[in-house]
């Protein structure tokens, strides 16, 4: 590397890291595993501010996809907190119906972004189509179909795990110089 050439660092990795942790430890409350607390404090901070910062870096590293997810997804995150933490000091109620058309909103906002997904390369596909899925699920689960909220969560679970290996497999990439994850072709061209 020439000397005034300066390596920057993927924001991907933190951005993946917030998200699959915090859509990991949802879906154990969403199982009935853990209660809210850890959401909470997860998507306010990791799952929230630490994705919503990786998106601006990808903003500067040029990357609309990243800058949109990330900052997104962040957005959500922050969100759902904020509803949790209105409906347990009782200062506004969000009904099961409110939250739904939350998801359905963000449920739109994932097929837009599921379609640009698969041209990146499978790994991405696969989380998208696992998030959608999951969305959906919850969708399904919040206007009155219950047993979708174990479903979704299983989905939603597998996809953390996708998000993980994409973070994974970009600091092994740059820690081993080469490919040890890799992430598969781009489902659409």
């Amino acid at each position: 590397m020439a000397q005034n050439e300066t390596s920057l660092a993927n924001p991907g990795v933190v951005g993946l890291a917030g998200f699959g942790l915090t859509t990991f430890v949802l879906q154990l409350h969403n199982l009935g595993i853990c209660g809210t607390g850890p959401v909470v404090a997860l998507g306010l901070i990791f799952g929230g501010l630490c994705q919503m910062i990786a998106g601006y870096q990808e903003f500067k590293c040029g990357n609309n996809f990243g800058y949109s997810a990330f900052v997104s997804y962040g957005a959500f995150w922050i969100s759902l907190g904020i509803i949790f933490i209105l409906n347990y000091l009782k200062i506004y109620h969000s009904s099961a119906t409110d939250v739904g058309w939350f998801l359905v909103a963000w449920t739109l906002y994932t097929l837009i972004m599921w379609i640009p997904a698969m041209k990146i390369h499978s790994a991405m596909a696969t989380t998208f189509t696992l998030l959608l899925l999951g969305f959906i699920g919850l969708d399904l689960a919040h206007f009155g179909f219950p047993v979708f909220t174990k479903i979704a969560a299983i989905t939603l679970i597998c996809c953390a795990i996708s998000a993980w290996y994409m973070m994974a497999s970009s600091i092994y990439r740059q820690v081993f110089g080469r490919d040890v994850l890799p992430l598969g072709k781009p489902w659409i061209s």
